[in-house]
């Protein structure tokens, strides 16, 4: 591990706007750092000092930053020692803010192919559960919000709108456990549908996959709900595969013409 402390720079106007304090503004700044590479795992960060200095803040401000931090498994705090960076297994990407932070930082395709293993995992099963177990008002949210993809004109709303869409398949699965992990990974969902629905060039094309999954979970089908939900997955993975085959693909050069 690298014990060299790294140098920072910033000021207390280039700090995130986060609503609640100036503490959590330094605190996301740090994780994004982390998160994108600029402080490795093993780095010692910028001391005390050395944040007041650079952001203007209070030491107050940075002893906060650094708790929360340490909550999120990002870094590792010691007296005479400093701050240090975690290794990367050790970091809380079940975080609300680690997984957005991650989301923001990771490699476009890394990010997409862990995120679809993580929804091809899950939401066959969510669906198969919500269609057992869902109520006659989960059932209500879920067309609530596939009407709401129906009427999207823009990929704004339609993203919105489908995240909505499986927020509300995860509630209605009846599963206190899962009901939790779905408001974690909404930000990695949206981002995902994002990039997703904007290589495929339509946002309206997969409503139909949409309309098999909604219509399984209302006749009470588990079996057809989890075949819906793996067929709409196919077409998700499928732009996947391509979006990493395509950044694999060497680019090839023109010749240069003669002078």
């Amino acid at each position: 591990m690298s014990g060299v402390r790294k140098k920072i720079k910033g000021s207390a106007a280039a700090l995130p706007q986060v609503r609640g304090s100036l503490h959590r503004g330094l605190a996301q700044d740090i994780g994004a750092r982390i998160l994108n590479g600029e402080f490795a795992p093993g780095t010692l960060l910028p001391n005390e000092a050395e944040w007041c200095e650079s952001f203007g803040v209070s030491r107050t401000a940075v002893r906060e930053a650094i708790k929360m931090l340490m909550a999120k498994g990002l870094i590792q705090s010691r007296p005479k020692i400093g701050s240090r960076v975690l290794p990367r297994a050790q970091w809380n990407l079940l975080d609300r803010d680690v997984l957005r932070w991650y989301c923001a930082a990771a490699n476009p395709v890394h990010f997409l192919v862990h995120m679809q293993q993580v929804r091809e995992i899950l939401e066959p099963e969510t669906a198969a559960l919500a269609a057992a177990n869902r109520t006659a008002d989960q059932l209500m949210e879920i067309e609530a919000a596939f009407q709401q993809m129906a009427e999207a004109k823009t990929l704004s709303a339609w993203n919105d709108a489908d995240v909505l869409f499986h927020q509300a398949i995860l509630l209605a699965a009846g599963n206190e456990l899962l009901a939790p992990l779905g408001l974690v990974i909404e930000s990695a969902l949206g981002s995902m549908f994002t990039y997703t629905a904007s290589q495929r060039g339509d946002i309206g094309r997969t409503l139909p996959g949409h309309r098999k999954i909604l219509l399984a979970i209302r006749a009470r089908k588990p079996e057809a709900a989890r075949l819906a939900v793996r067929g709409l997955l196919r077409d998700t993975r499928r732009i996947v595969q391509l979006v990493a085959a395509s950044r694999k693909r060497p680019t090839t050069r023109r010749p240069v013409a003669a002078a």
